[in-house]
């Protein structure tokens, strides 16, 4: 008996659903994304194996860097509520008023490196312009103007005055190239108030063998 031969059929596969799929998730990480905002000082931080994550509220990050030659340290807060309890102690001592508009913009600083009296002046530019090499020339830490441990006191009152319940964290975030003796003047400012327990941040690398 003869074979009854099927006629072959090119076969389909709608990728519509697919590709809706595809543009939804691509939307979505875009949309919930958020981008790294420009920092005043970079710094190119060493390496090192260990994986230790930094507390996302509750830190204080003390940048070590060096720009136009000059050694320079900036100061950052990561809670609103500390960033602006902090500079009404610094307002107090140093005899600054600042306006509602001024703590607002401040409170919205990730990180800062001019002295007190220059902060109007930075509050006033965009955050743009704020990242210009040479705008900011770093929060002073001297033995004569130690504006640094009078920033880590304030941080740390209000913290105090917020409800902390517990002390704020502090990291240091120096760059690879950085000489040590500037590294160890910051760390001696917090030894000095009794913080004698901080953490070195650094950038992943791979294990040696």
């Amino acid at each position: 008996m003869a074979k009854v031969k099927m006629s072959k059929k090119a076969t389909s596969i709608d990728m519509t659903a697919m590709c809706d799929v595809a543009f939804l998730l691509l939307t979505f990480f875009i949309l919930t994304a958020t981008a790294k905002a420009p920092e005043a000082l970079p710094v190119d931080t060493p390496s090192s194996t260990t994986q230790t994550k930094l507390p996302e509220t509750g830190l204080v990050m003390l940048t070590v860097g060096k720009s136009d030659g000059k050694e320079q340290v900036f100061y950052g807060m990561k809670d609103r509520a500390i960033r602006s309890g902090a500079l009404d102690y610094m307002a107090q001592k140093y005899k600054i008023e600042f306006t509602d508009k001024e703590k607002a913009e401040f409170a919205l600083v990730d990180e800062f490196g001019v002295p007190i009296e220059g902060l109007k002046q930075l509050l006033s530019m965009k955050s743009s312009e704020r990242v210009k090499k040479g705008v900011q020339s770093g929060v002073p830490c001297d033995s004569i103007n130690n504006q640094l441990q009078d920033w880590i006191q304030a941080a740390r009152k209000a913290n105090i005055e917020n409800g902390g319940t517990k002390e704020l964290d502090f990291a240091i975030k120096g760059d690879a190239k950085e000489f040590y003796p500037q590294i160890k003047k910051v760390m001696d400012i917090l030894q000095d108030q009794k913080i004698n327990s901080f953490n070195l941040v650094t950038g992943l690398r791979g294990k040696d063998y």
